[in-house]
C-alpha cells in the first residue's frame, strides 16, 4: 500500500467512498450525498489553501483518502487543523485508515501547523481507538449534536499537539 497526493483521476474513487460512508455510516453527519463537481471542488479548495488530499493505494484501487483543513475561520486559529479520514468499506480493519491518518501529522507540521483535531462519532469505539494508539486525546464529548437514521448522535473531538 502508498500513500500518494491524490490526482484529479482519483476523484470518483474518492466520491463513491464519501458517499458510501454518507449512505451507510454516522461518520459524516449528513444524508446527502456529494456529485463528482462538489467533490472536485472540496479538492480544489484544500489544494489552494496548501492542504493536502491523499489517497492510499493498492496497485491502481484507492481504498481511502484523508485531508484537513481549516478548523475555524478566525485568525486566531490559524494552527489548527481539522482531519477527515475515510476507508472504503471493504478496505477497513486493514491498516488503511492508520496509514493515512499516520501520514497528516508531516504534511500538518510543514505547514506550521500546532493541533490536529478529530470529530468522531461517539459510537465509532474503533476509529477512538486508532485516534489513541496514534496519540490522539479525548478533549470533548458533545452529547446529541448530530441526527442522523432517526436518532440523536454524540461527537466526540480528539486532539494531537504537535
Amino acid at each position: 500500500m502508498r500513500i500518494d497526493d491524490a490526482a484529479e483521476a482519483d476523484l470518483p474513487a474518492i466520491l463513491a467512498i464519501h458517499n458510501e460512508v454518507v449512505a451507510n455510516s454516522t461518520a459524516i453527519y449528513s444524508d446527502n450525498p456529494s456529485t463528482l463537481n462538489e467533490r472536485a471542488a472540496w479538492r480544489a479548495q484544500r489544494l489552494a489553501q496548501g492542504y493536502p488530499v491523499l489517497v492510499a493505494r493498492d496497485g491502481g484501487d484507492v481504498l481511502g483518502f484523508a485531508s484537513f483543513g481549516d478548523f475555524r475561520a478566525w485568525s486566531g486559529y490559524g494552527a489548527t487543523v481539522e482531519h477527515s479520514v475515510h476507508v472504503h468499506a471493504d478496505a477497513r480493519r486493514r491498516g488503511v485508515g492508520r496509514a493515512l491518518l499516520g501520514a497528516l501529522p508531516g504534511r500538518a507540521r510543514a505547514l506550521g501547523k500546532h493541533v490536529i483535531l478529530g470529530g468522531i462519532d461517539a459510537d465509532n469505539g474503533a476509529s477512538l481507538a486508532l485516534h489513541a494508539s496514534l496519540g490522539y486525546e479525548k478533549v470533548a464529548h458533545f452529547r446529541q449534536v448530530g441526527r442522523k437514521f432517526d436518532r440523536w448522535l454524540d461527537l466526540v473531538f480528539v486532539q494531537l499537539i504537535l
